[in-house]
């Protein structure tokens, strides 16, 4: 990954208590798809791990890789709807803790770079939601290599299963910039403080890079959705102001309170998005 360990640590192990205070009860830390207006943040991260589950074709005669499994939410999904085996790889060592302590039956997970990983056996059916944007860092974009990097990520897991399997596939999107100097300081200790080294991809870059290996069948586009999920985070985070400033600290607080509003406002502006894809493996 682009995005290297340290990093990954930067963005995912300020703690595990810290993200449960505001995040579902699953701990997914990825946009729900809400069915209506009234349906929970549980009840709507559950519709898109029904969803991915779907896309990916998972069976309970499948076994099933999530590359980027955070704390094992959609392996756990995947596992009480029916999966012959679960697999996840990450490098956040505090996501690898928590994942592995609810002894999610049947599932396995490595800390381990994607890229160094090798299975044994073809997989069944891969999830993957929201890591890509760890891959390229701001000046490989720059420097024209992001449609390479994306590819070389789609062909690698291309090798991970046999031609006709399915891909349940989820990422943040990079759209419009803003024209504002405090919206662009925003966007920019998001990327610096929050997540050092990675970028959200833009849709195109994707829609180039899963060929020659993968067919797009299905394309959602989930912006909305991600700002209601960022704006219930960032409430819920509110309610527990004053424990997190005692527990962790002012910067900790302030810092995600800023991270979480500039996500509601630019899903709100346009700036990002959200997609969702189900892929098929070319023969």
């Amino acid at each position: 990954m682009t995005s290297n360990q340290a990093q990954i640590e930067v963005s995912y192990d300020v703690s595990n208590d810290f993200f449960k205070l505001w995040l579902d009860k699953n701990m997914h830390y990825t946009s729900a798809v809400f069915a209506d207006p009234a349906q929970s943040l549980e009840d709507a991260q559950e519709n898109k791990a029904r969803i991915l589950y779907e896309f990916a074709e998972i069976t309970p005669e499948k076994t099933v890789m999530d590359i980027g499994c955070g704390w094992g939410s959609m392996l756990d999904y995947a596992t009480r709807r029916g999966c012959k085996r679960g697999y996840g790889v990450t490098l956040s060592t505090e996501q690898a803790n928590w994942a592995k302590a609810r002894e999610i039956p049947g599932v396995e997970i490595m800390i381990c770079d994607y890229r160094d990983h090798d299975p044994v056996q073809p997989y069944g059916a891969l999830v993957s939601i929201e890591m890509i944007d760890h891959l390229c860092s701001p000046a490989q974009q720059q420097a024209g290599l992001a449609v390479q990097l994306y590819r070389q990520y789609f062909n690698k897991l291309a090798t991970w299963v046999e031609p006709g399997a399915c891909f349940g596939f989820q990422a943040i999107l990079r759209n419009r910039v803003p024209r504002n100097r405090k919206d662009l300081e925003d966007l920019q200790f998001t990327a610096d403080v929050i997540f050092p080294g990675g970028l959200n991809p833009r849709l195109e870059d994707l829609i180039q890079a899963v060929n020659p290996k993968w067919e797009i069948l299905e394309l959602h586009t989930r912006r909305e959705d991600y700002g209601r999920t960022t704006g219930e985070w960032l409430r819920r985070m509110r309610e527990h102001e004053a424990y997190i400033r005692r527990t962790w600290g002012d910067q900790v607080f302030d810092d995600y309170d800023r991270y979480l509003s500039t996500c509601v406002t630019g899903f709100a502006s346009h700036w990002s998005s959200d997609v969702q894809m189900k892929l098929r493996r070319i023969a």
